[in-house]
């Protein structure tokens, strides 16, 4: 028997052995899974980075819905599922934002800040070009006019067929005072 206490060796090998390895998104990826599977870890010990990339792995992870206390500071300002350290007590305090520990931090969070900082400065950038862009658009399509016609989904033939007036005859341009030269 495997689980009696001290028994340490087996005798065989593993009975039943998966051949291939769990994948949490393999009927499609839900909106969370996509967010867990994406997210860094920082700030953390390497024990307790491991632990949530287990999770993640797994389908075990649950992000937050609302911030939680920080043992520190007593605000609410823990944004990170499992951490019990806001980052700014983390950082200051340079321990471990999930078990509290003063141990060696994996990735620092101010090297995520940072990349963060300049992503939102890009989007900023980008965000002025196309705001301009759009508002060149709406001025363009100003000029048409709007009517007030209903439009439905029947509309979209009747541009192919020629359009009827309601028994009034076409009004042509007066040609009257024009001058023609050979």
């Amino acid at each position: 028997m495997s689980s009696q206490k001290g028994n340490a060796s087996r005798s065989r090998a593993q009975k039943h052995q998966n051949s291939v390895a769990y994948r949490n998104d393999k009927y499609g990826a839900s909106v969370q899974v996509k967010k867990a599977n994406s997210k860094t870890h920082c700030g953390l010990c390497q024990r307790c980075k491991e632990v949530l990339e287990w999770k993640v792995k797994y389908n075990k992870y649950k992000s937050l819905t609302q911030a939680r206390k920080c043992v520190k500071c007593s605000q609410k300002t823990v944004k990170d599922a499992y951490h019990i350290m806001c980052k700014a007590c983390s950082i200051q305090l340079e321990l471990c934002a999930k078990c509290g520990k003063k141990e060696d931090i994996v990735i620092p969070i101010n090297s995520e800040m940072e990349d963060e900082g300049e992503q939102v400065e890009d989007g900023l950038q980008k965000k002025h070009g196309r705001r301009k862009k759009d508002l060149d658009d709406e001025d363009d399509l100003s000029d048409f006019g709007s009517d007030d016609k209903s439009f439905d989904d029947d509309d979209e033939d009747s541009d192919s067929r020629p359009k009827k007036t309601q028994g009034k005859p076409p009004v042509l341009p007066d040609i009257s005072g024009a001058t023609i030269k050979d």
